[in-house]
Order: C-alpha cells, then sequence, then structure tokens
C-alpha cells in the first residue's frame, strides 16, 4: 500500500474545523483509492505563539521538512495583532515557507456552473472561467532589503534576479503545458526596471516552451481585464505583490474566498491552504466553508501523484452544490439546503467514498 506523512497544521480561527473536514473527505478517497495517509500535527500562528511564544517553532519546521505534503488552514487574529512583528502570527508563515524553499503560489480559480450567480458578474461572463494565478512567493518588494520607516519618511525595494524570475516563469509554462497553453506574464515594464528584467527573463524561458503562447499585460490593465472578460486568460504568471493583488480579485469573480484552494510549492515538501484568512469572527460557530480547504486538499493529492483520488474529491464537490446543499456564504444561490461546516464535509466526504 502506498504511504504518506502529511504534516497537519490546523492554524487559527477557523482553521481546526475547515482542516478537520478536509482530513475527512481525505480518509474517506485514501480508503477507497488503496492507499495510507499518516498524520502529524504540528502548530504555527497564534496558536504556536501561545504554547511556545514563537509563531514558527523549530518542530513545526522539522516535521514539515520530514512530510511528504503539508496541508494547512489559516493563522492570525485580533489577539495576537499588538505583539511585535516578529511574534506576529504571519511572520511565522512567511518563515516557514521560506524554510521550506517555497517559492510558487499556484492558485485556480474555476467557476462551478451551480454557483455562477454568486459572482457580482454577468453569468455570460464568468460562466467557463478556469484560470490559474502563479505567483512568485518569496521575493519582490515584500522581502527586498533595504527597507526602512522613520517619522518622516519610509521605504521598500523591489527586487528580482534573474535566476528567480527563471524558475517561477518555469512553473507556469509547465501549469500552461497543462491545461490550454496559454501564459499571461504581468508586469509594469513602462515604469518599472524590475519589470523590464522580468519580461525579458519570462521570454527567455518561453523559448524552451514553444507549444505555449506567451503575452504580456501591464497589472493595472490585467485587474481591468479579469473583471472585463476573465475568460481570456489561462495561466497568470506575475510577482509577489501583483500576484497577491490579483488572486484576491480572481477569487471574488468565482463567487466566494471560500472556494479557492492554493499551493506554495518549490521545495521538495508541498504546502497546500485555502486562500481566505482564519476569520475570527465566525471561528466555532459552525458556518465557515470547508470547500477551499478540502480542494486545496485535493491539489495535494494532484502532488503526491493521486490524481485519481484528486479528482474524485473535485466530482464530489460538484455533485454536493448540484444537488443544492450550501454553507451560509453562499446560502443565498440557489441553496436547497443550508448546512454547517462539519455537514459540508461529511457530504462531499460519503459523495467522494462512492
Amino acid at each position: 500500500m502506498r504511504n504518506y506523512k502529511i504534516g497537519i497544521i490546523k492554524g487559527d480561527g477557523i482553521g481546526p474545523e475547515i482542516v478537520e473536514e478536509a482530513i475527512k473527505v481525505l480518509d474517506a478517497v485514501a480508503s477507497k483509492e488503496g492507499f495510507n495517509l499518516e498524520y502529524n500535527e504540528y502548530l504555527l500562528g497564534g496558536a504556536a505563539v501561545d504554547v511556545f511564544d514563537n509563531p514558527c517553532p523549530d518542530e513545526t519546521i522539522k516535521g514539515s521538512l520530514n512530510s511528504d505534503a503539508v496541508l494547512f488552514g489559516a493563522i492570525g487574529g485580533p489577539k495576537w495583532e499588538s505583539l511585535p512583528k516578529e511574534k506576529r502570527p504571519e511572520s511565522g508563515l512567511l518563515k516557514l515557507r521560506k524554510s521550506l524553499g517555497l517559492f510558487a503560489n499556484i492558485r485556480p480559480a474555476i467557476i462551478f456552473d451551480e454557483l455562477v450567480n454568486a459572482s457580482s458578474l454577468k453569468p455570460e461572463v464568468i460562466k467557463g472561467v478556469d484560470l490559474t494565478v502563479v505567483r512568485e512567493l518569496t521575493g519582490g518588494i515584500y522581502f527586498g532589503e533595504p527597507r526602512y520607516k522613520d517619522d518622516n519618511k519610509a521605504y521598500n525595494t523591489m527586487i528580482y534576479t534573474r535566476d528567480e524570475i527563471a524558475r517561477i516563469a518555469k512553473i507556469a509554462f509547465e501549469e500552461a503545458m497543462k491545461r490550454k497553453k496559454k501564459v499571461t506574464s504581468v508586469d509594469k515594464a513602462n515604469v518599472l526596471e524590475v519589470s523590464e528584467l522580468w519580461r525579458e527573463v519570462v521570454e527567455e524561458v518561453a523559448k524552451n516552451y514553444p507549444e505555449v503562447e506567451l503575452e504580456h499585460m501591464y497589472v493595472d490593465n490585467a485587474a481591468m481585464q479579469l473583471v472585463r472578460d476573465p475568460k481570456q486568460f489561462d495561466v497568470i504568471l506575475t510577482g509577489n505583490i501583483f500576484g497577491d493583488i490579483l488572486s484576491d480579485e480572481a477569487s471574488m469573480i468565482v463567487g466566494s474566498i471560500g472556494l479557492l484552494p492554493s499551493a506554495s510549492i518549490g521545495g521538495k515538501v508541498g504546502l497546500f491552504e485555502p486562500i481566505h484568512g482564519s476569520a475570527p469572527d465566525i471561528a466555532g460557530q459552525g458556518i465557515a466553508n470547508p470547500i477551499a480547504t478540502i480542494l486545496s486538499a485535493a491539489m495535494m493529492l494532484d502532488f503526491l501523484n493521486e490524481t485519481s483520488a484528486a479528482e474524485r474529491i473535485r466530482n464530489a464537490i460538484k455533485e454536493v452544490l448540484k444537488e443544492g446543499y450550501r454553507t451560509k456564504d453562499i446560502a443565498a444561490f440557489d441553496a436547497k439546503e443550508v448546512v454547517t461546516t462539519s455537514e459540508m464535509g461529511s457530504l462531499i466526504a460519503d459523495h467522494a467514498a462512492n
């Protein structure tokens, strides 16, 4: 039997609730598809601060590195916002990503036919949208040095090296080869030197993928085009800050941030998480939508080459939505029955096991 060691990081807020539902679904497909998942739980974020006074303990890094993949919920909340920057939950996540060598974030944005009306865009604009944002995760303005702030001025530095651009571009082109063979590289090359280099390197990488169509687009135009005609996109390749913004925009185009998964890859171990936050205002109420986390678990199975199990999960989600089951965040859209977090997980698990 195939065996996999899975690191589990539930995190803060709704994190524990949604990860539990993903585990429920994973167990259902593992049994059906004939492989075994061994779970080991680690702390990160506020939960780790409370126990270790450290948002990313060494034990979490070591345990994650010894896993085949890591499933992660969400971190953060008002309880820890007043802490020094190095103690805040977000610092822990950045440290974990860096320690695991995760430089690429892959965020699919797919519209379920059953939730076309959940989007703020017209159904004829949104139906059939299936795009992926490939975001560079460990460089750019979020990490560039020098950085500075005093009472009068502040600055940050956007830096990318040729190697950093080439490796994320390769991820995007490889992703496009599995899809519709189109990459839209998003930059601001008309005003930023770092984007000029970005564009040069992307074009060099593109030569290795002659089957893939490459287009360049300025980030402001890309933001507009995502709303005007999202179906024109296949794979969007971009840097850290632009990707941060565009992927959240894409999430709302498809109806709810509670529906979108992500994968952070590049090292030996992948980290799989929903793109939404910890939502402390609804934690413990049983109303959080676990679908994004369950879809993240499906991406994790793809990463482990258990593609049949991953497809089984996606089909189960489609069937549950087709039957009219909705969590509170999407209850207004053709709901037959509004269900709790746990009920939604159980419904998906039951369908996945059949």
